[in-house]
């Protein structure tokens, strides 16, 4: 016997509770309070929008979604979106103003906003209205097929124009002329200024005694400059065996601290860089908190008379342990899984590099009271806590809502927000053609 023949896949459906017209009234208390909410959210969206140019944000927070992902509770993804959003509609009026009268849902806008522009927008706000929210979803992922396809093609074009032409010219020179992709430019043009520093520093040590004011008229032009600095590039790429070496070693950053300094800021002392440009010693205390060490002891005339094996300042295994123990930056409404040890007296603790950044040299306080517990600091002494206090809510929230939008003349009800579709089957393929700029040129038109 076969039991599965006795199972209905079939959805349960309820029997209806009361008179057709009671839940109909139902139904419009809940489009009509959707509605409310949306013009809510319009106007939460503008706040947010404006938080985030003045920089509200900024008080130890990485950006305007980490502040709301621990003010106001947010997920980090959905405050991110809110903030995505809030932007967008800056430039968006259209958009903007049917979402605060309640006649595009939030999710609805939230979709148009990653594919309108101030070009697009009077046609995507129809959309928006004569669809439901899955129409839009529909019309949207079709839209950005054809962006992306379009920029494909502009991006094989550029490709396809790369080009290198390496000559030599009538009187013996060899002329370079060139276009590279935007990476590999990005790669040229920083190793052309790394050899030209180089050979800056090579000057300046074959002659130390020269200054400004023996500059003579023969100072290379910044175009001879690159021409010196290629040739550097091509021999060290031919001295190498073409092997860039490991990134470790390529992008190491060498700072020159006197133990002083790491034991108190305020003590006298020297705090710089390879070459020569002053670090501050908070800074320097920053980068020490976490870095490879090696200790060298001078004379008094400044010669080094001893140097001492690397070491780590937090030795790897204890790094393994504060890593498993703190998951993350500790800073209050942060948790950035990847972070750098941070001294505080003889314990330690995760931040990332933002707020280990915040704690040493923006004014920012941590300690660790007898309870274990981590308490930061805003730099005025207050507390900063873990999470804030809830936010005073009305008594009755949807009254209060109901009055206020009221007060500013929005006429809102069960209608509002209800899309103009008569059930008619959607062709995407269609509205794409009859919506999208570029339509056309992806077919060949």
């Amino acid at each position: 016997m076969n039991m599965l023949s006795d199972i209905s896949l079939a959805p349960i459906i309820q029997p209806i509770v009361g008179s057709a017209a009671d839940l109909e009234h139902l139904g419009d208390q809940i489009a009509e309070l959707s509605a409310h909410l949306d013009a809510a959210g319009a106007r939460l969206l503008d706040l947010i929008r404006e938080f985030d140019a003045r920089g509200g944000w900024n008080t130890g927070f990485v950006s305007c979604a980490a502040w709301l992902t621990w003010r106001v509770g947010l997920d980090r993804g959905a405050a991110r979106e809110r903030v995505r959003v809030a932007r967008a509609l800056g430039t968006l009026p259209l958009l903007a103003q049917a979402l605060a009268r309640g006649e595009l849902s939030y999710s609805k806008v939230r979709a148009l906003t990653r594919i309108a522009t101030p070009e697009t927008e009077e046609r995507l706000l129809r959309v928006g209205t004569a669809g439901t929210a899955e129409h839009v979803e529909r019309i949207v992922r079709g839209w950005r097929r054809v962006d992306r396809q379009a920029e494909a093609r502009e991006t094989a074009r550029r490709h396809a124009s790369r080009a290198l032409h390496v000559y030599q010219d009538g009187d013996g020179m060899v002329v370079v002329r060139g276009r590279l992709d935007q990476e590999v430019g990005a790669v040229l043009l920083q190793a052309l200024a790394a050899a030209r520093e180089t050979l800056h520093q090579r000057s300046r040590a074959t002659h130390p005694g020269t200054g400004p004011a023996d500059v003579s008229e023969e100072t290379p032009t910044m175009s001879q400059q690159h021409a010196d600095a290629l040739a550097l590039i091509a021999e060290a790429a031919l001295h190498h065996g073409m092997d860039p070496g490991t990134t470790g070693e390529r992008y190491q950053v060498v700072v020159h601290v006197d133990a002083a300094i790491l034991a108190d800021p305020d003590a006298p002392g020297e705090s710089v860089l390879e070459d020569g440009t002053h670090v501050p010693a908070e800074t320097s205390r920053r980068l020490a908190c976490d870095a490879s060490r090696v200790v060298m002891r001078h004379d008094a005339d400044g010669r080094v008379t001893e140097v001492g094996a690397r070491t780590r300042t937090i030795p790897p295994a204890l790094r393994l342990a504060l890593q498993h123990r703190d998951r993350g930056c500790r800073f209050p409404g942060c948790g950035v899984r990847f972070g750098q040890g941070h001294h505080i007296l003889s314990n330690l603790a995760l931040l990332c590099r933002r707020h280990h950044r915040a704690v040493h040299e923006e004014g920012y306080g941590v300690e660790r009271p007898p309870d274990g517990e981590l308490c930061f600091r805003r730099p005025d002494g207050r507390i900063l806590p873990e999470s804030p206090p809830p936010a005073a809510v009305p008594a009755d929230p949807v009254e209060a809502l109901r009055a206020q939008h009221d007060a500013q003349h929005l006429r809102i009800h069960a209608r509002t927000a209800m899309p103009g579709w008569l059930g008619e089957r959607l062709d995407v393929g269609w509205a794409i053609d009859v919506l999208h700029p570029l339509a056309a040129s992806s077919r060949g038109e």
